[in-house]
């Protein structure tokens, strides 16, 4: 309890400075608005989706649900073996079956370029690396082999299952041991390498009065939007266009022209509506095979991946083996952190699950050793899903903390808090913001922490045993290059001026569209019924994908940028006789419809008067932001406290959560209800890592054997009790707008929080997730 007392007056202190002024491109103050830090009139209020009265009344269109002329149905058949070649594939039957269009193999595929691999270029976009259908080989067990078009999608279906293939299998690694006996290689995540040592981790460890060094495993996780995967595809005379459900419009128009040989300018692909993507949502052999197939029969095409197609064709999480050891003084000072393991890749991708990131920025240590080593097997390619490393790396780091409290006979909370770095541990950076401190205090306040019996197995209702657990969640700041938006004000009919803002990024469901209304609205000085935003369409400016939490970022820095150029072709309109006349931009700000001079607000004209005097209709400008340096300069992360209480049943062994709340610090909240339903979002998906999720491979041909809902299991409503969150709300002086990410910082910590809380429920330690009923019974 002291060093809780010992840390409220710094949080008092922090809690009451605002943030600098505003930030522009240039680094300078924004003149535009007011203290960023300042409540606004819209930022900050609860604006329900704007896109939720056409979702619930069905006119939003999604990509497997526009209409075209002469459309055609497509299914695909998959591999049944992990590697090898197809010996033969007869076609005959089901290109006779009825309705039939067509059927696509290697044997006749147009000619086509290998897919290009997420990062290996700055608009690459697909999952794996691999030609489509240009051989005859077999690369994992799910592959597409072969493609049915027919003139419905049962005719498809029906017909698909008449293709008969033949294999000629290859050895195959499909097991994690035979992996680890070909060796390993050194992981690296975005270029940069996975490892990093700093002093003498192991040593001091030895030497540690009380130390922890356990082993953590987390199994492979598969997809599972609402939405299936799906695109469809026409032709237009040379031009290429596809309606998709994509996390990166751009990315996948760029990459689709490279596989067909074409300017990019001659693929076009809109994703008006996601229906879940978590990074998944990506460029698969789906898309290739449906634009080949939409050529060769000269129509348009639909191809609408099954759930179990999806688990066949789209990557997910790759399985993990941590090991987290920590050695501490016996006042609970860290001395050494250690987090090492291996993460499993295939042969055709170069994704390892960064499982140390966490690691890195959570704890304060003089020594610390991180490493991920990286095994290959023949599988379909591991790719991104919600927090990809966070998500399993806070798993295994916060466990080992909880289990280090147990063994210091030290309050999980106090010993968190007193090992908060003062700086980044590895970088040596200045953080930008960090409150994570006031958010744990809150947060244990509210949850009632202290309530909590530290002895497990201390508490008992009938045959439940109750315990409450901890863990911090964390995600890095992130903006994308590239991020550019168009702002058009127009005069229309009723006298007033409308404003149209552009750009090339995504709504998933997490009000993307909404948030970047608000923002729009505060910085033009429009009502928000006076704005349109327009989004999901590669002709749109900017190169901006969903994925990261940082598309809210990358997106609000572009509409800074467009709306200065804005503020610079209005001013340019203002004759000799306009208030406003004279005037540069670092001397104006916008307001109620109109611009005027900072320290003259009486100087105000209208923006319909300034077009009206300049004979104008309508004035346009776009704006690029600028490279994201910030994050050279300081520490970003989003922080956060998940706290869990469980109940474990004495008779089966049963586990079930009652009580979730998450405390976060992820700057300022620009919308708090869908805000709040984006930390829900992702710690419900913490508790089906934690309780349920496990993609089963069968090591014997590396097929997976549970690819349906029916199988896999996730949370369902039943499941998941009322979930409370709350947040610092303090601006971040170095992001745009002040807020940092919020999408994936859910899922991470909530998993280790609920085995935390089982663990001081029942006294059972599980160090290999999912936590299910049979690791529990006694």
């Amino acid at each position: 309890m002291s060093i809780v007392q010992d840390t409220v007056q710094k949080v008092m202190q922090t809690a009451a400075r605002l943030a600098p002024d505003a930030l522009v491109p240039g680094g300078k103050p924004d003149p535009l608005i007011e203290r960023q830090g300042a409540p606004g009139e819209i930022i900050g209020t609860p604006v329900s989706r704007i896109d939720g009265p056409a979702k619930v009344q069905g006119r939003a269109r999604f990509a497997a649900e526009f209409a075209l002329d002469g459309l055609a149905y497509a299914a695909l058949v998959h591999s049944t073996i992990p590697k090898g070649r197809i010996a033969d594939i007869d076609t005959l039957d089901a290109e006779q079956a009825p309705g039939v269009v067509l059927v696509l193999t290697h044997r006749n595929a147009p000619k086509m370029k290998p897919m290009p691999l997420f990062l290996t270029a700055a608009k690459a976009a697909a999952g794996e690396g691999l030609p489509v259908m240009q051989d005859d080989s077999v690369y994992y067990n799910g592959q597409p082999v072969a493609l049915v078009l027919a003139e419905t999608q049962e005719q498809a279906d029906h017909a698909k299952s008449l293709v008969k293939v033949r294999y000629e299998a290859a050895p195959a690694i499909t097991s994690l041991d035979a992996a680890r006996a070909q060796g390993t290689e050194p992981g690296a995540f975005m270029g940069e390498p996975l490892k990093q040592e700093i002093g003498d981790a192991e040593a001091a460890l030895a030497a540690a009065p009380v130390k922890v060094d356990h082993v953590y495993r987390t199994p492979r996780h598969n997809h599972n939007a609402i939405e299936l995967h799906g695109v469809t595809v026409a032709w237009e005379g040379d031009t290429l266009r596809l309606h998709d459900t994509t996390q990166a419009v751009a990315h996948t128009a760029w990459s689709m022209a490279q596989v067909f040989g074409i300017d990019e300018d001659k693929v076009r692909v809109t994703s008006p509506f996601v229906g879940g993507g978590f990074g998944g949502k990506a460029m698969w052999r789906h898309h290739v095979l449906a634009a080949a197939a939409s050529k060769m029969a000269d129509r348009p095409v639909r191809l609408v991946l099954s759930r179990e197609g999806v688990y066949r064709t789209v990557g997910g999480r790759s399985l993990t083996e941590q090991r987290v050891a920590i050695g501490a003084r016996a006042d609970g000072r860290f001395e050494a952190l250690v987090h090492t393991g291996l993460a499993v890749m295939t042969p055709h991708n170069n994704f390892p699950e960064p499982f140390i990131l966490p690691s890195q920025c959570t704890y304060a240590s003089p020594n610390i050793k991180l490493d991920v080593e990286t095994v290959r097997m023949d599988a379909l390619s591991n790719t991104f899903m919600r927090a990809p490393g966070e998500a399993v790396g806070t798993f295994a780091l916060e466990c080992a903390v909880d289990e280090l409290a147990v063994a210091l006979n030290m309050d999980p909370v106090d010993l968190r808090l007193y090992n908060e770095p003062h700086k980044d541990p590895t970088k040596g950076t200045p953080f930008s913001a960090r409150h994570l401190d006031q958010a744990y205090l809150r947060g244990a306040e509210r949850f009632g922490w202290r309530a909590r019996q530290a002895q497990a197995r201390s508490k008992r209702e009938g045959e439940w045993l109750i315990g409450l657990g901890c863990a911090t969640a964390t995600y890095p700041y992130h903006r994308m290059p590239g991020g550019a938006a168009k702002i058009t004000l127009a005069r229309a009919g009723d006298g007033r001026v409308h404003a149209q803002v552009e750009f090339a990024a995504h709504e998933m469901g997490m009000g993307t569209a909404t948030t970047h209304l608000m923002v729009a609205s505060e910085r033009l000085g429009l009502p928000m019924d006076s704005i349109k935003v327009c989004y999901g369409d590669s002709a749109m400016p900017g190169l901006i994908l969903a994925g990261g939490s940082q598309q809210t970022a990358s997106v609000g820095h572009a509409v800074i940028a467009a709306q200065h150029a804005l503020v610079k072709e209005l001013l340019a309109l203002a004759d000799k006789d306009s208030v406003l006349h004279g005037l540069k931009v670092d001397e104006v700000r916008m307001r109620d419809g109109g611009l005027c001079k900072l320290d003259e607000p009486e100087r105000f004209m209208h923006y319909a008067d300034l077009l009206a005097r300049a004979g104008r209709e309508e004035i346009s400008a776009e704006g690029s932001a600028p490279p994201p340096l910030e994050s050279e300069h300081w520490s970003m992360h989003s922080f956060g406290a998940i706290f869990c209480e469980a109940r474990v049943n004495v008779v089966t062994g049963e586990p079930r959560i009652t009580r979730l709340l998450g405390s976060f610090d992820c700057g300022r909240i620009i919308n708090p209800k869908t805000a709040a339903s984006q930390f829900r979002g992702g710690m419900i998906m913490g508790m089906g890592m934690a309780l349920m999720e496990e993609t089963e491979v069968d090591e014997r041909n590396g097929r997976i054997m549970n690819p349906s809902l029916s199988e896999y299991h996730v949370p369902v409503h039943l499941d998941v009790p009322e979930i409370e969150v709350m947040w610092t709300d303090i601006p971040d002086p170095h992001a745009p707008m002040g807020a940092r990410g919020i999408g994936e910082i859910g899922i991470t910590g909530t998993s280790a929080a609920i085995a935390n809380a089982i663990y001081n429920a029942c006294g059972k330690r599980v160090r290999d997730l999912p936590i299910t009923l049979d690791k529990l019974v006694d």
